[in-house]
This record gives structure tokens, sequence and C-alpha cells, in this order.
């Protein structure tokens, strides 16, 4: 088993989600894919994204599929591309924060 290593604007993310007081997991694996941050509590997966998750033909086509996979599991998932992780932390990581408390009360009513 390889251990993958985040990107610099993962773990940027990751610490501002836990300083908002959200548990956040890293490089998770869901036995189909690794997801670069999952939220479980909230059943949200985070995945962060260079470019060639929005300009490589093949690559969009392969994020879709992907993101099905966890669909079928219960999770959705948001792509964030690294840039704008760089030009707004804060501001997403303050959303993705009250995303996730929102989503986590909803659960637990069902």
């Amino acid at each position: 088993m390889s251990f993958r290593k985040p990107t610099l604007e993962a773990v940027k993310l990751r610490e501002a989600l836990q300083k908002l007081g959200i548990r956040v997991l890293t490089e998770v694996d869901d036995h189909h894919k690794h997801i670069d941050l999952a939220i479980p509590d909230a059943r949200i997966n985070i995945e962060v994204d260079g470019d060639q998750h929005l300009t490589d033909s093949h690559q969009i086509l392969s994020d879709l599929k992907r993101s099905h996979y966890s669909d079928v599991l219960g999770y959705d998932t948001i792509h964030i591309p690294n840039a704008a992780i760089r030009e707004n932390l804060g501001g997403i990581a303050s959303a993705l924060a009250e995303a996730a408390k929102i989503r986590e009360e909803q659960i637990k009513k069902i």
C-alpha cells in the first residue's frame, strides 16, 4: 500500500477546516479511489484539483465516473481548483465548514 502525499493546497484547506472545528480526513481510500479530503460526519468528499481536471477531456470523464461512485456510497463530492484555494482559502473554508455543520444536522434527523 502506497501513501499519497496531499498537495499544499489540500493541506492548507484541511488545516483551515480543522481550525473551524471540522473533523477532516486526508487521502481516504474508499477502495475505488483516493479522496483528497473527506468530512465523514457530513458525507462530503473534497477533491482539490489542478488545471488538468478542467482542461483534459479524459480527466473530466474520469472525475465524473469517480464522483458517481461516491454518490452510490452516499457521499457528495465537491471539486475545488488549487487556484481558488490560493485566492480565497478563508472564504472557501468558512463556507465548507458551515455547509458541513448544516449537513451533519440533516443527517442526524434521518
